[in-house]
């Protein structure tokens, strides 16, 4: 089993975007880190492609089974069908995330606060620089 922490935001909802993953071993051992800029965009974009980039990276190594912590309440209970995704703009980006989890043997979301996220967040952070860059 891997954790993976993920962040994503925007500066200015929708304004410079990116997202960050810390993947870490069961023991908190730094696996990988991911991160990117994704031009204008709003937060919850950005928290749905933190978490595309951890499904992915999960199917490309080999892995089956995945929890995601992500300080996002939205994208955990709208994954685990807890909310409705109403926005037409999410709808895209969650199935191509349960397409992902379907490669995968198990995934399980956790919502945890924003302190225990701040590699993901710093990592985010990082690309959202990247995306305000001319």
């Amino acid at each position: 089993m891997i954790r993976a922490y993920i962040d994503g935001g925007a500066r200015g909802n929708p304004g410079p975007a990116g997202y960050g993953v810390r993947i870490e071993d069961l023991d908190g051992n730094l696996i990988q880190e991911l991160y990117g800029p994704l031009g204008i965009a709003t937060n919850n974009v950005a928290e749905y492609n933190g978490l595309l980039a951890a499904l992915k990276w999960a199917v490309d190594n080999g892995q089956c089974d995945v929890h995601i912590r992500a300080d996002s309440e939205l994208l955990v209970k709208q994954m685990r069908g807890e909310y409705k995704i109403k926005n037409p703009g999410l709808q895209p980006l969650a199935a191509r995330a349960r397409l992902l989890m379907m490669e995968l043997g198990k995934v399980t979301f956790e919502h945890v606060r924003r302190e225990l996220n701040k590699e993901a967040d710093r990592l985010s952070n990082l690309a959202m620089d990247e995306a305000e860059k001319p």
